[in-house]
């Protein structure tokens, strides 16, 4: 059966952690006949991925716009490259009253700039046509207490998606962003392995279920073979956004959020 993805050059950011978003996107690509570079601050964890899955592994800190300058001189020796997925991000518990400068100028590094040095370079080494997909979070279209500045610096990305996908729509290049809810990766498995921290947010999901990432990865599979779909942020919770995510007063043993919170 033919591979949909056959000898495609793929990029792939923030990949290192097994059983992550970027991880199970680099298998299912690879799956479908990719050639991927993986790419990540942990380039042990990449390498990994790229033994397991037949890829190239590479260094890559998002937020210095060299490093991603140089994952993408890396596909441009490829021949160019087609599809390109940026799935690094980084949390930080944070609110108006009690967050710092380096907090703040980091978050913004990574969820942001990261994002649009990604944006930027990944197309100057596309050929005419390509993908391009990121990945945002629940936080930009819902108040998640505690997470101010990883919301804010993704909800710049949604926006940045959208003026990336008008002005390269000209090459024939796409941009698109995902807005996960709770997905079972390693980067939440503090929450999601604590049944009364993981209660509230199933109650409040429709669906009564958090996202795998295996899903995330068929729906980037699924926009990056999709040519009339740019410019748009698809929704992947569970149906949360039709509610509200649970708030401080519902995990009434943290005490320091809801201190800070009531300043």
């Amino acid at each position: 059966m033919a591979k949909s993805f056959m000898d495609k050059v793929v990029v792939i950011t923030g990949a290192s952690a097994e059983g992550g978003i970027g991880w199970c996107t680099a298998e299912r690509f690879a799956a479908e006949g990719a050639r991927v570079i993986v790419a990540a601050r942990n380039l042990e964890g990449v390498q990994r991925l790229a033994r397991k899955i037949g890829g190239q592994a590479l260094r890559c800190d998002v937020s210095q716009e060299a490093d991603v300058m140089a994952v993408a001189e890396a596909g441009k020796a490829l021949g160019g490259i087609d599809i390109a997925v940026n799935s690094a991000g980084q949390l930080g518990m944070a609110m108006v009253a009690n967050f710092d400068q380096a907090a703040l100028e980091n978050s913004i590094a990574v969820n942001f700039y990261g994002n649009l040095y990604f944006f930027r370079h990944m197309a100057d080494a596309m050929p005419r046509g390509g993908s391009i997909a990121a990945i945002a979070s629940i936080t930009v279209t819902q108040v998640v207490p505690g997470q101010l500045l990883y919301a804010c610096a993704k909800s710049a990305t949604v926006t940045a998606a959208r003026y990336a996908a008008h002005e390269f729509a000209p090459r024939g290049i796409r941009v698109n962003m995902l807005i996960p809810g709770l997905v079972d990766t390693p980067m939440i498995a503090p929450l999601t392995q604590a049944p009364a921290l993981l209660a509230p947010w199933i109650k409040e999901t429709p669906l009564q279920r958090i996202c795998e990432p295996g899903e995330i990865a068929n729906t980037i599979l699924w926009l990056c073979a999709s040519p009339s779909v740019t410019g748009t942020s698809i929704l992947i919770d569970g149906g949360i956004h039709l509610r509200r995510p649970p708030q401080l007063d519902e995990f009434p043993f943290i005490e320091y959020a809801k201190e800070e919170s009531a300043r």
